[in-house]
């Protein structure tokens, strides 16, 4: 068994779909029309057929107050893996990505916190 299929609420499927690509790097694997919404994938340029993560519209009723908690308590909805927590944090601050957590050394493992500008935390994290 393995996770095939995640997901992050955002706010706006586009503007959410022009961060993660543009910013953070990952590329568009599925973009079905589903009504008003759209099913939309990223993947990991290095991992292509891997993980994907779902852009899922944020409409449902339950969602904007459990996105709300996440946040107002410094919960990230997802962590990605990097190389380098400190060089990927510098790559992203050039490009105007507001982070909530620096880079952190925890023992063996470094995580920094940002916003995804779609009503999330993401955190990204590497271990030693």
């Amino acid at each position: 068994m393995r996770i095939h299929l995640t997901h992050v609420f955002v706010d706006d499927q586009e503007k959410a779909l022009r961060f993660y690509t543009a910013v953070l790097g990952f590329v568009k694997k599925h973009d079905v029309p589903v009504g008003e919404d759209r099913w939309l994938t990223v993947v990991s340029p290095e991992d292509p057929d891997g993980t994907e993560l779902l852009l899922e519209p944020s409409g449902h009723p339950a969602v904007q107050p459990y996105k709300t908690a996440l946040v107002k308590d410094g919960i990230p909805a997802a962590s990605f893996a990097v190389d380098d927590v400190q060089a990927e944090f510098d790559r992203l601050l050039r490009l105007g990505v507001h982070f909530t957590q620096e880079p952190l050394e925890m023992g063996p493992v470094t995580t920094a916190v940002l916003d995804d500008t779609c009503g999330n935390l993401i955190q990204i994290m590497h271990s030693k």
